[in-house]
């Protein structure tokens, strides 16, 4: 329990709850050397818990619900983008270009899912734009690995150097984080406190009636408003019209929402509109990317007061990365997780993107908890998380957990936790949410719908 009380903590929340929560652990979950299955169950745990409250305050219930956390529900849930299947096919996670590559002194790894993105790495190597993998990995031999990271985004594109743990912990960046707590918390105002209706009837949804701006791209973000969307909330994504978006990883991150595309530079009148109504706007862009439309917490909540802006980040808001773009097996690569889990001959990876999951959990959390403190205390609130940030709390801050309250549960309800469906994408089997407490929802209340063809209105 103690990491889980870590977290909890760190959300701002009361220490009493905490008795409501039981594990129940699975022997060889999320196996790795640093402590991947204590991390995952910590920011489920703490997301339910966070959602458990809630419930509680708006159905005026005397005690906290019972949460339940299972380890195997975790782990397929934390490899979710993975264990997705369309029409009987599997997703590919990686384009060729995203990837480790040797370079002349050590390693590179590269992310290039996006069009935009592959073109500038293959920009930023000279190459041309049909250039093959053996081209590339020719290239990068030639040259250092720092060399590589600064001349890539030095173009726009995504290129990491690999670091051990000692090297990262000596970086300008990595020493920024550390005077950060891992969920980063404030108020934006002074709104009086948030009426929230009450809730009746069954499933117990803790956000019901709100309505959530979902302005974020891979992974965290998408997690963490599409956990939202699973406890009631009206989510809408908003995407650029320009923008391009893999369908596949849509529909795993898609369900419950609903999703549209939006220019704002040229139709802020639509936007304004649906401000106007928003409860909740979860940002997912490099922080201060989104400023020169308005959307600064602090403008936001000017223009609505009472917000909860909620911001997820690779790197974090201060320090000489702020303003770089990430994603998670970057962050893994540059903050010595790569290191850690592999070999003297090749760098490994976690047995899954928990650094997104983790914090896309703990900013669905951050968001819940802030929800409750208004009903109480009101002002507006912002809560900030960070890819890096939360890697650090997985190397530096979390012990390997104990066996878990309520035993080892047996290794043979794998598809128990997956959930089929048909959708406007095609026939569905998908991680089932591993959220979980006494009266909640076991699954989203609609299927994802094709990536940006909604309306942008409210229901």
């Amino acid at each position: 329990m103690t990491d889980i009380m870590f977290a909890w903590s760190a959300l701002g929340g009361d220490p009493g709850p905490l008795d409501r929560v039981t594990t129940v652990a699975r022997a060889g979950s999320l196996q790795a050397r640093l402590p991947v299955r204590e991390l995952a169950r910590s920011c489920v745990g703490a997301c339910a818990l966070a959602a458990a409250e809630l419930g509680a305050r708006r159905s005026g219930l005397d005690a906290v619900p019972e949460v339940r956390v299972e380890d195997g529900a975790v782990e397929i849930a934390f490899r979710s983008e993975r264990e997705l299947s369309i029409d009987g096919r599997q997703p590919v996670s990686f384009a060729p270009l995203s990837r480790l590559w040797r370079t002349a002194d050590g390693w590179v790894r590269t992310h290039a899912n996006y069009p935009h993105h592959r073109a500038r790495l293959l920009s930023a190597l000279r190459l041309p734009e049909d250039a093959p993998v053996e081209d590339v990995a020719a290239r990068l031999a030639e040259r250092p690995a720092l060399e590589v990271e600064e001349t890539v985004y030095g173009a726009g594109g995504l290129a990491v150097a690999l670091r051990t743990p000692g090297q990262w912990a000596a970086h300008e960046q990595s020493a920024a984080l550390s005077e950060r707590p891992l969920v980063e918390r404030g108020r934006l105002d002074s709104a009086h406190a948030r009426v929230l209706p009450r809730l009746e009837g069954s499933p117990l949804l803790p956000a019901a009636g709100l309505r959530v701006l979902d302005l974020t791209r891979v992974l965290a973000g998408p997690v963490a408003t599409r956990t939202l969307a699973l406890l009631g909330a009206d989510v809408l994504r908003l995407d650029a019209p320009w923008l391009s978006e893999d369908p596949e990883l849509h529909a795993d991150t898609g369900l419950g929402k609903r999703s549209a595309r939006l220019d704002l530079t040229t139709d802020r009148k639509t936007f304004e509109e649906l401000l106007a109504a928003a409860d909740v706007v979860v940002t997912g862009y490099r922080p201060g990317a989104l400023d020169r439309f308005g959307l600064s917490p602090e403008a936001l909540a000017e223009r609505r007061p009472g917000l909860v802006v909620a911001q997820v980040s690779a790197w974090g808001a201060y320090g000489p990365w702020a303003g770089r773009r990430g994603f998670d097996s970057l962050v893994q690569v540059a903050t010595g997780i790569a290191a850690i889990e592999g070999s003297a001959e090749r760098p490994g990876a976690l047995p899954a993107q928990a650094l997104d999951h983790g914090t896309g959990y703990l900013l669905a959390a951050a968001v819940l908890r802030a929800l409750t403190e208004q009903s109480y205390e009101g002002h507006g609130r912002v809560v900030r998380l960070a890819l890096a940030r939360t890697a650090a709390w997985l190397t530096d801050g979390i012990d390997r957990g104990d066996a878990g309250e309520a035993g080892e549960a047996p290794d043979d309800a794998a598809d128990s936790r997956l959930g089929e469906r048909d959708s406007a994408i095609g026939r569905l089997r998908y991680a089932l949410p591993p959220v979980s407490f006494t009266g909640g929802p076991v699954d989203w209340a609609r299927p994802p719908g094709l990536w940006g063809t909604d309306a942008p209105r409210w229901v």
